[in-house]
């Protein structure tokens, strides 16, 4: 009984905590996808940059979805674009929803099999419209996404959105008194320009869940400071929230505190620095790496003059509350010699067996690169890369076979001796084909 209690008791928190994030608006970016690059728009194909370096941007500068919109016209290039939409969704952390100008069914598995976790799908379009209901009801409600810009579209259909429809993204900003009468569903709303007084409007109606602009390829627009310009305003937006304040550290003789700074993604330690409040308060309301530095006597906003900036992923306090750690998603080089890290010049150096698994695969997969980019004893193991692929396949599958057949038969010691051989030669694989561990790690992520 009191395992039940405590059953229902989790299961509403996380109801009242999703609750909470549903209240939160969010901003979101448009990408359009025309033969593997990004472009202005549905029927404006002028290229606007690299798909990827644009997402990431997205990704670091505070958006918090990206719906991109596919605009092939042939098989070829849409297995193209899916391949390029794949590519993004290992790269970045945000939301991407992602569909065509008539998406279908058939388009679903695509998308998703991309990494994508919503499809959107074109309600002005009846087949669209019907593909959208029907994957309603064969996968979930939770992944279509439906875009309306008519009054006809929401008459006729509001039973088959609240059934069928996780949001609307609507096109028209004159439908959006109608649809907060009509339909319960949330909803995105599009806007051809940034008008922080028709925005501050539009995000205090109820059900819209956030907006989104066309224009935001451009990157003069900093959404950080939209967002809490907008939360200053009584709009719950979803940005930074801290949990622990400026006067809840201890600062150093210098009313400041140390921050160790650290790459998000391989947890590599890049620089130190420290923070007066300035530095802090600008750190959370930006987004960005801010620092106080003592030499100039003055906010030093990291990357502001390089590029290279370091965009926030968590601040966290240590047990003593008189250091932050920060990991952060690093552009470039964190020091100012150019090195990745400030942390180079060795003092003492003992040999060590690395046993953190990650970078143990990532320095074998690393010699494996290098080995057959640069090696030039002849060898079994360049034997078996310039082997081809179905050697390397061949040498797999074999391994692979034999770990089946003596898994019943062989002790532990063996049974390491035989897996360890087998990730070798699937590491090989890797290599010739070009996918990381990193790429193997954040396919095998939850969404």
């Amino acid at each position: 009984m009191m395992q039940q209690s405590s059953t229902i008791e989790l299961r509403e928190f996380y109801l009242r905590k999703e609750a909470y994030r549903m209240q939160k608006k969010s901003v979101v970016a448009t990408l359009y996808l025309k033969n593997g690059v990004a472009v202005k728009g549905e029927n404006d194909f002028t290229t606007v940059g690299d798909a990827l370096d644009l997402c990431k941007y997205y990704n670091d500068n505070g958006f918090d979805k990206i719906i991109i919109l596919d605009l092939f016209e042939n098989d070829i290039e849409q297995e193209k674009n899916i391949r390029v939409i794949k590519q993004i969704n290992k790269q970045i952390d945000i939301k991407v929803c992602a569909g065509n100008l008539e998406t279908q069914a058939s388009d679903v598995k695509k998308y998703l099999y991309a990494g994508c976790v919503e499809v959107i799908f074109n309600g002005q379009k009846p087949t669209s419209l019907s593909a959208a209901i029907e994957v309603s009801k064969n996968y979930s409600k939770d992944i279509v996404v439906v875009g309306a810009n008519s009054v006809d579209f929401i008459f006729k259909q509001k039973d088959v959105m609240n059934r069928c429809f996780h949001e609307i993204v609507l096109k028209n900003t004159e439908l959006i008194e109608l649809v907060e009468n009509t339909t319960s569903i949330p909803y995105i709303v599009c806007l051809e320009e940034i008008d922080i007084d028709n925005i501050i409007k539009i995000l205090h109606h109820g059900n819209v869940r956030g907006i989104c602009v066309d224009s935001f390829y451009n990157k003069k627009i900093d959404i950080m400071d939209l967002k809490n310009r907008l939360a200053k305003n009584h709009i719950k937006m979803d940005n930074y929230e801290p949990e622990l304040h400026w006067n809840d550290l201890k600062k150093n003789s210098d009313q400041m505190v140390p921050v160790i700074v650290q790459d998000y993604r391989n947890d590599d330690v890049l620089m130190l620095a420290y923070m007066n409040e300035e530095a802090f308060n600008a750190t959370i309301s930006s987004g960005k790496m801010t620092y106080w530095s003592r030499s100039r006597n003055e906010l030093w906003v990291k990357g502001l003059t390089s590029g290279h900036f370091q965009y926030v992923k968590s601040l966290t306090a240590d047990c003593d509350f008189d250091t932050i750690l920060a990991k952060v998603s690093q552009i470039g080089a964190a020091c100012h010699t150019g090195n990745r890290t400030c942390f180079f010049n060795n003092i003492i150096q003992k040999e060590y067996v690395e046993k953190n698994p990650i970078k143990a695969l990532d320095s074998l997969y690393d010699s494996i690169k290098d080995f057959r980019d640069n090696a030039s004893d002849r060898v079994e193991n360049e034997l078996l890369l310039d082997g081809g692929t179905d050697e390397i396949l061949q040498n797999v599958g074999e391994k692979f076979i034999n770990i089946l057949l003596s898994y019943k038969t062989i002790d532990q010691t063996d049974f390491k001796i035989e897996m360890s051989d087998f990730l070798y030669k699937i590491m090989i694989l890797m290599v010739e084909k070009g996918v990381t561990w990193e790429d193997i790690i954040k396919e095998m992520s939850p969404k």
